[in-house]
């Protein structure tokens, strides 16, 4: 009976409209903002101006999610091959090319500050605590949807809420600092730059975070009617941009201090001398962003091979071969991890947000525009769907 009720919960409106911000906001974590570099290279270290980054940034999320989700309704395009065939017609591999070389880079930089972290908070070896993480998301992805669904949302519960303690903890107790920063409309860790470079960095923010889109592919198939896309779309956006804005909150607490903006991960600066148990905590959560992060960016990885097996006429993987994957992909990710946090966000992120916003972003705002504004019939094996509805 629990059983039942459990999954009447995430069929239900809990499904339609929050599933999908949960599972996008879960994956993002790791790559988008779980060590806090990644928010002072795309907005705070413009000081007093980078919550207009911000602003660009909520937008585009929503936005973004909008399109992807109402495309995916429409076209029942459940996993990001059906998707990118949907925007790209012939050139759907170049997106398979970005997609996986960004998700490895992603992981990258989550594994090289969770191996850190747990080594310096837990007292963990670099190379278990790393191992111990990839067992876990192998796990997950031999296991299914339905189990990351579940574990995703739990995460994300707590995530939150570690994430408002820590801002908490900060704001707090740097409050003036904070106050005085906006006051005086500080800048002083960057010159020479344009209001174009703080839109521009909240454009790339979100275009190098397009490749945790597919992630949530698998949880629409309950989104029925263009307000379910619409209303999950805006939960979505706001989900996945409340830390950006904690972390940047808390960032102007210390700004312009080159300790914690040349930090790799200026979060632990941060919370030096709030007491041990916070260190542990902080560590534990950045472990599990890692692997939401990781599993989240290989589950929609393997769809895509899945979806492309059942095209021509073949068995999807076993779960043994979706965790064979999962571990070969973590593997990877922590060889490119030596390279270091700073190179790779602030070169490799740039790099492939400019092209996940060629082959994924432009595609989806022009076609996608143009499919929703359009709004014909589309024929599906069980009925014909009126696609204005």
């Amino acid at each position: 009976m629990a059983s039942k009720e459990n999954s009447s919960f995430f069929e239900g409106a809990f499904g339609r409209y929050m599933v999908p911000g949960i599972v996008l906001q879960s994956t993002l974590i790791g790559g988008g903002y779980a060590t806090g570099r990644e928010v002072v290279q795309y907005g705070a270290r413009f000081g007093a101006y980078g919550w207009i980054a911000g602003v660009i940034i909520i937008i585009g999320f929503a936005l973004m999610a909008f399109l992807m989700f109402e495309i995916a309704r429409r076209f029942r395009a459940y996993d990001y091959r059906s998707m990118v065939k949907r925007l790209l017609g012939p050139f759907w591999f170049l997106f398979d090319i970005i997609y996986l070389l960004l998700a490895i880079l992603m992981i990258s930089i989550v594994i090289a500050a969770t191996g850190s972290i747990l080594r310096s908070t837990l007292g963990l070896n670099y190379w278990i605590g790393v191992a111990i993480i990839a067992i876990i998301a192998g796990l997950l992805n031999f296991y299914g949807a339905k189990i990351i669904e579940r574990f995703k949302t739990i995460g994300t519960i707590a995530l939150f809420t570690a994430y408002i303690l820590f801002a908490i903890f900060v704001i707090s107790s740097t409050s003036g600092e904070i106050k005085e920063a906006f006051a005086l409309g500080d800048t002083s860790f960057v010159t020479n730059f344009s209001m174009g470079s703080v839109f521009w960095a909240g454009i790339i923010y979100v275009g190098y975070n397009l490749a945790v889109y597919p992630a949530a592919l698998f949880t629409l198939r309950r989104q029925k009617t263009m307000k379910d896309t619409l209303v999950s779309a805006i939960i979505a956006g706001t989900m996945m941009t409340v830390p950006w804005f904690l972390t940047y909150v808390a960032l102007m607490g210390y700004y312009p201090n080159e300790q914690v903006f040349n930090a790799e991960v200026p979060w632990l600066v941060m919370l030096n001398g709030y007491g041990v148990w916070i260190a542990i905590l902080f560590g534990i959560v950045v472990g599990w962003t890692l692997i939401e992060t990781a599993t989240g960016l290989i589950h929609a990885f393997i769809n895509r091979i899945n979806s492309n097996l059942k095209e021509v006429g073949k068995q999807p993987m076993t779960r043994r071969m979706n965790g064979i994957i999962a571990i070969i992909i973590l593997v990877l990710s922590a060889m490119l991890s030596s390279v270091g946090i700073n190179d790779l966000v602030g070169t490799g992120y740039t790099i492939l947000g400019y092209a996940m916003l060629v082959v994924f972003g432009l595609p989806l705002l022009v076609i996608g525009f143009y499919r929703i504004i359009k709004g014909h019939k589309v024929q599906t094996s069980e009925n014909t769907i009126d696609e204005t509805k």
